[in-house]
């Protein structure tokens, strides 16, 4: 019998509260952890004002800071950060959870802080979409919603790695070269099957290979995510299976869940032809059926809704799962 682990610690999902009906709410102590992270964090060269300041914040994370007190910090750079993250917690206190800010984010845009914090967002959210899972597959697949993914193609294989570990691999000198002179991934450890629980020891550090082809676990547990990522936030309950390739004589709907794939999935449904390097750029097809076909626009209801997920021409995915939140076919917006 599998049990439940806890995972993804560093997505800060324990700091947080619960509503009734099971959404997010920021807490004190969520917003404390990024008054520790290393980018505000003091160094030796910080002034004393800034020392301050820093452990004000860290006393009361929801402290008022006005701007004359960041003019008066001696580290313009420092001052700069503080001033991100502080509009970053200004935006959270406008939402009652965490998934309403989110939404506003998919639906209307126009933040006033790094992209980096919506990537935040979408970990802790799918941290809590897929709370109790077993599968240590379904949730290393997950890492592809926040973290850019490197891939090695071969053998029928789709390996995925994490971007930043395979840079940090090849700086020093541990990572040998892919046949197109991109990083391989040899010297990071493949997710298998047979070792497949050690995922839950380091996933906070991101550090696994995964095969994502057809019909590997690996692909099997993104479809899953994806299940996990549209219930939890649109509350819609659908079915997401893996195929190898688009036979629909009546192509009706698609999503595409990054921006190459969007525009490879579009040309091809307009008829246009593409060369063979632009169609390699897809690694992984999925078909999707809502359960409430009432709820879908009429010319949909009982049709696949297809999804595709493609790399860009640099070898790496940079996942939008926003994409499949803003793009469902329902007749009420999500």
């Amino acid at each position: 019998m599998t049990v439940a682990h806890d995972f993804w610690l560093s997505s800060g999902f324990r700091l947080l509260d619960r509503d009734e009906s099971g959404r997010l709410t920021p807490t004190p102590a969520f917003v404390a952890a990024y008054w520790r992270r290393p980018e505000v964090a003091p160094v030796d060269e910080s002034c004393d004002r800034e020392l301050a300041l820093h452990a004000a914040l860290l006393d009361d994370p929801m402290r008022p800071v006005p701007e004359a007190e960041l003019q008066a910090l001696a580290d313009p750079d420092a001052a700069d950060n503080y001033r991100a993250i502080l509009r970053f917690r200004a935006f959270l206190t406008r939402f009652p959870s965490i998934e309403a800010a989110y939404l506003h984010v998919v639906r209307e845009g126009g933040i006033d802080f790094p992209p980096m914090f919506v990537d935040h967002l979408t970990h802790v959210i799918l941290r809590s979409a897929l709370d109790g899972a077993r599968d240590p597959f379904r949730v290393r697949a997950g890492e592809l919603f926040f973290r850019p993914q490197r891939v090695t193609l071969g053998d029928e294989r789709v390996m995925v790695a994490d971007l930043a570990v395979v840079d940090l691999h090849a700086q020093s000198g541990r990572a040998l070269q892919a046949g197109d002179g991109r990083p391989a991934m040899v010297d990071i450890d493949v997710l298998g099957e047979e070792a497949s629980d050690e995922y839950w020891a380091r996933s906070d550090g991101f550090d696994t290979a995964i095969d994502i082809a057809y019909p590997q676990p690996g692909l099997d547990g993104l479809a899953r995510a994806l299940e996990a990522w549209v219930a939890h936030l649109v509350g819609i309950t659908c079915r997401v299976t893996p195929m190898r390739r688009i036979d629909d004589e009546r192509w009706v709907w698609h999503i595409g869940l990054d921006r190459d794939a969007n525009a490879i999935l579009n040309a091809l449904y307009e008829g246009q032809t593409l060369d063979e390097g632009r169609l390699r750029q897809i690694v992984a097809l999925f078909s999707m059926e809502i359960d409430d076909t009432a709820a879908v626009l009429d010319n949909v209801a009982g049709r696949s809704i297809h999804l595709g997920l493609a790399m860009d021409p640099d070898g790496v995915i940079r996942m939008k799962p926003q994409n499949i939140v803003s793009n469902l076919p329902l007749k009420i917006s999500n």
